[in-house]
């Protein structure tokens, strides 16, 4: 048999042919070995949202032809829980394929449930996240619901024209955030069984995938927001606000650890959480939201980490896996929400300016 092709090792430098080569060779790895997640799951949500990036920037139609091929395959439903925000992350990629394709069909599946929901919605009556009967996950009661629901909710509207979409995204992150959102850290607590846990070094508990998961959903949330909605401000302030609380928190090499605030007493690399803040960071800064100078060394170091991360074959490695102990988990574990960060922060550092243009 001939020897396999030997496969050169990803560059570190930040110009456009080297992202795009990153990114393509990360996509094409998790192509190849496809999660065995449901097609519907919040995990392929992220996944799909990255290769969404991906084919805005590559040459190559095969990403979005995979992505057509997803929502042909699932008929363009929603994950099967009603409310759950979970099962709404993969409208994301409906309605993005529905304003480039224009196909309504694309889309009419989540609009009848969305319809739905606005006229019969949950009986819950707190974020509580404890409350009997499985109630809070019927609303945005955990973190990360704000990456998966809202997004997908204001899509619908620049997909319809119906701002009734829109204004549920708005409103329920609002109610989210009053309750998660740590005034004094700029940090969202996971949920409300966190309020009063505390870590090794007595600092409050915030988990540096659920904080990506939000600074990834206001990225996500703000460019759909027009310029002249009345939350707009309220959003960039936030946004602004956790920004410059995680640039803190940015490790010597590049990295975030998976407890913010307590760095130490979780050593290991973790690439997903880190793959959000470096998209987030990199996307306020191409917006003029966030300061060059001042953002723009640490996302180049961070693409630099995240990159070396990465096999050669194209696998991306340091994936806090789901439900995992933060602290010991395998060097070489993969996710493809991981996966999705990574390819969403790559087409942001593709569209940074002068790194990009080289």
């Amino acid at each position: 048999m001939p020897a396999a092709a030997s496969v050169a090792p990803l560059s570190a430098e930040l110009t456009r042919a080297a992202i795009l080569n990153a990114m393509e060779r990360v996509a094409d790895w998790q192509l190849a070995h496809p999660s065995t997640h449901k097609p519907t799951d919040w995990t392929q949500g992220a996944l799909y949202a990255g290769m969404m990036a991906l084919g805005n920037i590559s040459p190559d139609p095969k990403y979005f032809e995979a992505m057509v091929k997803m929502g042909e395959s699932n008929q363009w439903r929603l994950g099967p829980r009603k409310y759950h925000a979970d099962d709404h992350c993969v409208g994301q990629t409906y309605a993005e394929l529905c304003l480039r394709q224009h196909e309504n069909r694309m889309i009419e599946p989540m609009r009848r449930q969305f319809d739905d929901i606005l006229a019969n919605p949950s009986a819950a009556q707190s974020l509580e996240f404890k409350q009997p009967g499985g109630k809070a996950s019927e609303v945005w009661s955990w973190c990360d619901s704000l990456f998966m629901g809202p997004p997908a909710w204001a899509r619908l509207t620049a997909a319809t024209g119906d701002p009734r979409y829109l204004d549920f995204a708005v409103t329920n992150w609002w109610r989210t955030s009053d309750y998660l959102y740590d005034q004094d850290e700029h940090l969202f607590f996971r949920d409300s069984t966190y309020f009063e846990k505390r870590e090794a070094n007595g600092k409050k508990v915030f988990w540096s995938r659920g904080n990506g998961w939000v600074m990834g959903g206001l990225a996500r949330m703000l460019q759909f927001l027009p310029d002249h909605h009345p939350s707009r401000a309220r959003f960039v302030r936030q946004f602004c606000e956790m920004a410059d609380k995680i640039l803190t928190c940015q490790q010597d090499d590049g990295l975030w650890r998976s407890s913010l605030l307590d760095p130490a007493s979780y050593p290991l690399k973790e690439t997903s959480g880190s793959g959000f803040y470096t998209c987030a960071l990199a996307w306020g800064v191409n917006q003029g939201l966030l300061d060059r100078a001042k953002f723009g060394p640490a996302v180049e170091k961070a693409w630099r980490a995240l990159t070396a991360c990465v096999a050669e074959d194209g696998r991306l490695t340091h994936v806090q896996p789901i439900g995992a102990d933060p602290k010991q988990f395998d060097e070489n574990a993969t996710e493809v929400y991981g996966v999705g960060a990574y390819l969403l922060a790559g087409s942001e550092l593709y569209r940074m300016g002068k790194m990009a243009s080289k």
